[in-house]
């Protein structure tokens, strides 16, 4: 969608920061420090398991030289030394075979000694038996650890986002963010179920087929090192061209999710505007550029594997060539050879697993980038550690000299004064973008002034903890919010954590809204469940919903902001019976362009620009001919006419 609407839509995408995987990866392990127990264990458990596991083929290459051994000696002449008969053999011409089997221990006129293989392969299952169970432990280990640092990176998550400021919100698509606490988050848990213990299985392995490798031919070894440069190689130019594009994928998974949240909470407005085949063609832009990103992503790291088991086909071949001339030299038993041929897979298995899960890995790390971006994001400021508050709180409000901006480089509040009276009203109005709800928005401490101060009953609020201030404010917004629940949990949710809210308060709350008589009309009354968008009320039947909810709080300082300006005029006038009821003896400010409110009020101020330029009663105002007199005849005058 790149035309208005478009534009209109875009709340920011995510910060374009390159990826730096050697960070990143390094602070997602750090994460792992409260679970070092669980690892160590997991780590003992791995190296006794990979230990056995080394182990294995050199017992079987035990066992093939028992079997070879019989096979030769059964045929060779009884009473005679193995010396005699090699020595036989070579003065035969068949010094070739002599050498090869002077590697053999074999005894001249004995078969298999069935009793000594047995016992060799009863230890060599043994050793795979226990090296299973203890892979197993290892496994179980890895999947506790990763899921309590997953658990712990769910709350971290959570906790910063309670702790960011409005302004990092309103920066940002709600979708962008819900998709790093969401998918982001689940990324990195699989990756790491997926990875990390068959990544540390792997390394170990390594190490120790490479140890067991030098321990039979230090020969045979180092031409299996040969390919280990080339495998590198391949691992880091492949990591190096697949990075970027998993980078991509999540941040495009971001977009995608932010523009589809817009669109299914929009819907009505989008059907209305007829734009569902702009916003169909933006879903298929971006789904395009997620699949490019994706495919371009798997496909570069999916690469790798088939590079590397050629690679390790490589290897396999250079060991089999040079172990078999060893053997026709003497210088290495066949039972040798074979298990050096294990090991040369097992050194290779290893490589080309830890070549596979690159395209994890990196998936991992570039969504625990972004986690971690949101992490380090700058909190608002914190709370002093002993907030003061008023000795008695009565609702005296005062602006002494307030200064804010939103962009460092546009003034919008400059040195605005103010005070407001326990138990006064105040209407607050100006054309759009004057300033109104951001003075409301300072008061509650959403943005902190960049100047002056905000006093609450003599206190400055700066010096307050939000908790405190905010529980002394109620709000009724024009945008309703309900969550999933029933009426009166929505309703209680007004009232402050420390009590119980009893149904009878409750009801009570109700009634003094004017909800109660449409809640009761309901099939289960106070007990009906509604969602998050409200479905099954009107409009202004969930704007009585709040106001109940304000009631409930029993606020000292109310905040009413165009409450009633997207309802029809019966229930207008229940709400405005209902808030001024909820306003009396407390103090007020009110953002509307309904007259009653507005006459009623105490003092009404006109803001232009960030600034007070009028301010006095409904009469005053009229009678001074100024900025009020003007708004009032273009924008009240013929309602008026039609309320009178």
């Amino acid at each position: 969608m790149a035309g208005p609407m478009g534009r209109m839509m875009a709340g920011g995408g995510p910060d374009q920061h390159s990826m730096n995987f050697k960070e990143s990866g390094k602070r997602l392990l750090g994460q792992f420090r409260p679970e070092r127990a669980t690892l160590y264990v997991m780590l003992a458990a791995v190296v006794c398991s990979v230990s056995l596991s080394v182990v294995g083929p050199k017992i079987l290459g035990r066992a093939t030289d028992l079997v070879f051994a019989g096979i030769v000696g059964r045929d060779m002449p009884a009473g005679q030394t193995k010396a005699e008969v090699l020595a036989g053999m070579r003065e035969r011409g068949d010094g070739g075979m002599a050498d090869m089997l002077s590697g053999t221990d074999f005894t001249p006129g004995e078969g298999i000694d069935f009793g000594a293989v047995g016992e060799v392969l009863g230890i060599a299952l043994a050793a795979f038996l226990v090296a299973g169970l203890l892979m197993t432990v290892a496994t179980r280990l890895v999947n506790r650890a990763v899921n309590k640092t997953m658990f712990k990176l769910r709350e971290d998550m959570q906790t910063k986002l309670s702790r960011l400021p409005l302004s990092y919100f309103d920066k940002r698509q709600r979708g962008e963010v819900l998709s790093r606490a969401t998918n982001d988050i689940d990324n990195i848990g699989q990756t790491l179920q997926q990875s990390m213990g068959q990544l540390v299985n792997s390394l170990l392995t390594i190490v120790g087929v490479l140890a067991m490798m030098f321990w039979v031919s230090w020969l045979l070894a180092l031409v299996a090192l040969v390919t280990v440069p080339l495998s590198f190689f391949v691992a880091t130019r492949v990591g190096k061209r697949s990075q970027p594009h998993f980078v991509q994928q999540w941040r495009t998974t971001g977009k995608l999710n932010a523009h589809i949240e817009e669109m299914y909470t929009g819907h009505n407005l989008v059907k209305v505007f007829g734009r569902q085949d702009e916003s169909a063609a933006q879903f298929a832009e971006e789904n395009e550029k997620l699949y490019e990103a994706g495919f371009r992503a798997q496909f570069n790291s999916g690469v790798m594997q088939p590079l590397m088991m050629f690679v390790s086909n490589l290897n396999y071949v250079l060991v089999a060539v040079v172990g078999g001339l060893r053997v026709a030299s003497g210088s290495l038993s066949i039972g040798d050879v074979q298990a050096f041929i294990q090991y040369s897979r097992q050194f290779s298995m290893p490589l080309t697993q830890v070549a596979s899960m690159a395209n994890l890995v990196q998936s991992g790390v570039a969504s625990a980038e972004r986690i971690f971006e949101l992490l380090d994001a700058e909190e608002q400021e914190a709370d002093p550690v002993t907030g003061a508050r008023p000795k008695e709180l009565r609702g005296r409000v005062a602006l002494e000299g307030v200064s804010f901006r939103y962009d460092p480089d546009k003034p919008l509040i400059e040195d605005l004064s103010l005070a407001v009276e326990p138990g006064h009203t105040v209407a607050i109005v100006g054309p759009t973008g004057a300033g109104k709800t951001t003075l409301v928005n300072l008061l509650m401490r959403f943005y902190e002034t960049t100047g002056g101060r905000i006093t609450l009953d003599g206190v400055d609020v700066a010096t307050m903890s939000r908790d405190d201030l905010r529980a002394g404010i109620g709000m009724v917004l024009q945008d309703t919010w309900l969550f999933g629940g029933t009426i009166a949990e929505n309703i209680a949710y007004g009232a402050s954590q420390s009590r119980e809210v009893t149904r009878g308060e409750i009801e009570e709350a109700a009634r003094a809204a004017h909800a109660d008589r449409f809640v009761r009309t309901l099939p289960d009354g106070y007990d009906t469940v509604i969602d998050d968008e409200g479905s099954g009320v009107s409009a202004g039947e969930k704007q009585l919903i709040t106001i109940a909810r304000a009631f409930l709080s029993d606020p000292v300082i109310l905040v009413l902001d165009e409450a009633t300006s997207s309802v029809d005029t019966r229930t207008e006038v229940l709400i405005q019976k209902a808030m001024a009821k909820l306003a009396h003896g407390r103090t007020s400010f009110v953002i509307a362009h309904r007259l009653s409110t507005i006459r009623d009020a105490d003092t009404i101020l006109v803001m232009e620009d960030g600034a007070i330029v009028e301010q006095g009663a409904h009469a005053e105002l009229l009678a001074a001919g100024g900025a009020y007199a003007r708004l009032y005849q273009a924008q009240f005058a013929q309602a008026v006419v039609e309320v009178d």
